[in-house]
């Protein structure tokens, strides 16, 4: 278990990756090289890449992002990187977001308005 020093500092690292993910601009055509090296740069803070990330069952990355000390709120943000990312061709991560929106439902014992909207926005995809 981390202290309470190293969880903020783990916290802001986290939050800070995921904001850069979040800011990736992705429209329905192939990713170019550089935004391919700008995805897997922050990807691999988690120990992810493109090729992992879609080789991944969802339970291994839910495990996996677990283990990397993020909270449900930055489980949801990754969640919705997922659903951005499922923009690009070849790329569809709907139901990885999908089963981590339900995985925040359900383990935060907590009934989210938001995180519900989104459920129901991934299973229509």
């Amino acid at each position: 278990m981390l202290n309470k020093g190293l969880r903020d500092d783990e916290a802001i690292r986290i939050d800070n990756v995921l904001k850069t993910l979040r800011s990736l601009d992705f429209v329905p055509q192939p990713l170019t090289d550089d935004e391919k090296f700008d995805i897997e740069n922050q990807l691999k803070e988690f120990g992810l890449n493109i090729e992992t990330l879609v080789e991944y069952q969802n339970e291994e990355l839910i495990t996996l992002l677990v283990r990397c000390h993020l909270d449900f709120n930055q489980l949801e943000q990754f969640a919705d990187f997922l659903m951005q990312f499922s923009i690009v061709e070849n790329y569809n991560f709907e139901n990885k977001a999908l089963v981590l929106y339900q995985y925040i439902q359900q383990e935060s014992k907590v009934f989210s308005f938001g995180i519900n909207a989104k459920i129901a926005s991934a299973k229509n995809k």
